[in-house]
């Protein structure tokens, strides 16, 4: 048992070092969500990881209920309906949705907005990155940009889960999130 145990503290230590020897790129990303009325509504920081790229939301004010979260393939979000965000982020060209296949690469699981409207949450898109020369970066010309919608998204339905009207969008910028200032350069 012992032996275990010892085991076990020296392939977390080993884990440890191995994720420190090879850091991953400190790259950032934020969005400002807005409403139809211009209303802040919340944030979401971007954050890569070895694991893909770690969103975390901050929502105030928002509808409750399921909702459909998603990254679209523009960075312009133009109210009240935000169709100027564009289609999903589909940089694989795929099906819509993880119950048809490997999904968009901008698919996100759906939002559970609690009766309050406001919404703390963390979660991980494996198949977007925030490096920049790659395919799959959410920083390719043109942008790219958080979108919430009304509906909750089916997770099968090409092109968009059947998730109904856009209620919310902010553009993904490289950097912190900054509100009511530009960052200091």
């Amino acid at each position: 048992m012992n032996i275990l145990k010892r085991a076990g503290t020296i392939s977390v230590a080993g884990l440890l070092a191995t994720a420190l020897a090879h850091p991953v790129a400190a790259e950032s990303a934020n969005a400002v969500l807005k409403d139809a009325n211009g209303q802040d509504v919340g944030t979401v920081s971007l954050s890569q990881i070895p694991a893909g790229v770690l969103l975390k939301l901050s929502l105030k004010g928002m509808p409750p209920g399921e909702h459909a979260f998603h990254i679209h393939a523009v960075g312009k979000c133009e109210p009240p309906s935000f169709e100027t965000a564009g289609p999903h982020f589909n940089p694989g060209n795929t099906r819509h949705g993880i119950m048809a296949g490997a999904g968009h690469a901008g698919d996100m699981p759906n939002l559970h907005i609690p009766p309050t409207g406001s919404l703390e949450v963390e979660l991980v898109n494996a198949a977007i990155t925030l490096d920049s020369g790659k395919t799959n970066s959410v920083f390719h010309p043109g942008g790219t940009a958080v979108v919430i919608h009304d509906g909750k998204d089916d997770y099968m339905t090409d092109p968009a889960g059947n998730a109904g009207n856009r209620i919310a969008c902010g553009v993904i910028n490289q950097g912190p999130v900054t509100v009511g200032r530009s960052p200091v350069r």
